[in-house]
């Protein structure tokens, strides 16, 4: 080994069983990379999963341990960073964006990318544009990892009263969290490391401007983060990388519920295998017509697949969209006219504050702090700091916030484009604009700063979510265990189930609520 040649990680059972997953994980990466020969055919499984996020990943673990052979459909690709390594946020590259010749981070300056089937993908609508991840793992492969708990009184306004909220806190969200790794940065790391200067400056001034702060966990490995801050291990969330995927340290689904799934020999994933189309034959099973991608995902062929059990995890977007073609085309024409309706943007919000104070040139990319307004009345809402890995100190703070803010949007048909349409109008915007600038005007009162108009021209970010939640309401649009009202062995156990907004980063809740649903449906439905 050269002198000047990092030491290796240090070995720990946990970073054995990490490798363990990731050996199961690529097991499943060179059959799926299979995906884009398989034959058109009429393949039947006794389950089958569209999208491999949160929810479906939940449902195949489950599932699998149950015993039934089931099949996940994902659009995107596998993505082995032996292979086929991230890209920083300032040095984007192939694997960054979803089929566009530009970045498209929400802020900064979007550089030009080779077209293909990158992780980060966006959909644009009046008004709002809708951030998702494609790839083996859904949205944990381009989220900054923040796993936070909702507060009790705001879950009891959104989810429907049959939900039993002592089980879902005592029993769903320890189990969510201990299958997603979460855990806390080491306290004497944060308060010394220059890596979260910025973080530590964002709390002395949210306390000087009289709000509280809450430390946050996260499924990052901080000790990870701890061997790349000395050198002894290759930098990840210290090298910017976090919202284009991450290579190392953070515990995205595909090293952690997925591969728990496919080391059970009983989950198969086919990457690359677009779902366009549900119906139902005359005995009640489901019937998937489905496009094969290429590499930059341009179609190159089709194929069949049936199943009596369908459950439908493709993101708020993608499930309201699947369900409304089928049953504005008539393939399953008595869907609940319920799907579409209330969908939110989780109230998502961004500003900054420009000459702050000290930042810091290090900045890591995963935000573990966040100011806490939520019992506010007039002006609830969370909002993470957030890091601005530039390379220099750029005086500004950053902000992600979530406002409760009670806008709803729906959900329609466009049947000359053969897709949904989504119509956010500024309005829906206005409560969640005035309590950005609160919090801005009381930080900048008690600190100094000024408004970063430089990556806001208008002061805030609002026409862009992260976050997006609903369109096919628990207890509506399904019963309350994610059944799709009417059709048997039609599932649900996404953030389409979710009414708009958590008041947080809503993953955690999305993996809860789902293995709450996922252990009713499995007892009742699978005997």
């Amino acid at each position: 080994m050269p002198p000047d040649s990092p030491a290796p990680p240090r070995i720990t059972r946990r970073r054995l069983l990490q490798g363990a997953a990731a050996a199961a994980v690529t097991g499943y990466a060179a059959s799926s990379a299979l995906g884009g020969t398989v034959a058109a055919g009429n393949e039947e499984w006794p389950a089958i999963i569209i999208g491999s996020g949160y929810g479906g990943a939940v449902s195949g673990l489950r599932l699998a341990q149950r015993g039934v052979r089931t099949l996940m459909l994902e659009m995107g690709r596998y993505w082995n960073p032996a292979t086929r390594p991230f890209r920083p946020m300032t040095d984007p590259g192939p694997s960054s964006v979803w089929r566009r010749r530009w970045n498209i981070m929400p802020i900064g300056v979007n550089l030009p990318v080779p077209f293909s089937a990158g992780v980060l993908g966006r959909e644009d609508f009046p008004g709002m544009k809708v951030y998702v991840g494609h790839g083996v793992g859904g949205g944990s492969l381009v989220n900054g990892g923040m796993a936070v708990v909702p507060r009790r009184d705001h879950l009891q306004e959104i989810l429907p009263g049959s939900v039993d909220l002592d089980d879902l806190y005592a029993r769903w969200f320890p189990l969510a969290q201990a299958e997603l790794g979460v855990h806390a940065i080491d306290p004497a790391f944060f308060a010394t490391s220059p890596w979260y200067q910025f973080a530590r400056l964002g709390i002395d001034q949210a306390h000087a401007a009289g709000f509280g702060t809450a430390m946050v966990p996260n499924v990052y490995d901080f000790d990870y983060m701890q061997q790349e801050a000395t050198g002894a291990a290759p930098a990840s969330a210290l090298a910017g990388e976090v919202i284009l995927g991450n290579n190392h340290g953070k515990k995205s689904i595909d090293k952690t519920y997925l591969a728990k799934a496919v080391a059970t020999g009983r989950l198969t994933i086919r990457t690359r295998h677009q779902v366009q189309q549900i119906s139902q034959g005359p005995d009640g099973t489901y019937v998937l017509r489905v496009n094969r991608l290429n590499t930059v995902g341009d179609v190159i062929g089709q194929a069949r697949f049936r199943t009596k059990r369908l459950f439908i995890n493709g993101g708020s977007l993608g499930t309201t969209r699947l369900l409304m073609r089928a049953r504005e085309t008539g393939t399953l024409p008595d869907l609940p006219a319920a799907i579409g309706e209330t969908w939110g943007n989780n109230g998502n919000i961004m500003t900054a504050r420009a000459w702050v104070g000290r930042t810091g040139p290090k900045q890591s990319t995963i935000p573990v702090a966040g100011i806490d307004n939520w019992t506010d009345r007039d002006h609830p809402f969370f909002a993470e700091i957030a890091p601005l890995p530039a390379g220099i100190d750029l005086m500004t703070g950053l902000y992600l916030a979530i406002v409760n803010n009670p806008a709803r949007a729906r959900i329609t048909w466009n049947g000359a484009k053969d897709n949904i349409a989504l119509q956010w109008k500024d309005e829906y915007d206005a409560f969640s604009v005035q309590t950005a600038e609160y919090m801005v005007d009381r930080l900048n009162a008690a600190n100094g700063g000024t408004f970063n108009r430089l990556l806001f021209p208008s002061g805030t970010g609002h026409d862009f979510t992260y976050h997006p939640l609903g369109g096919c309401l628990l207890g509506s649009a399904t019963d309350d265990c994610g059944r799709v009202q009417g059709y048997p062995g039609l599932y649900v156990m996404d953030g389409a189930l979710i009414n708009g907004n958590v008041g947080v980063n809503p993953f955690l809740t999305i993996t809860a609520l789902a293995e709450r649903n996922m252990a009713r449906v499995i007892a009742e439905d699978f005997r």
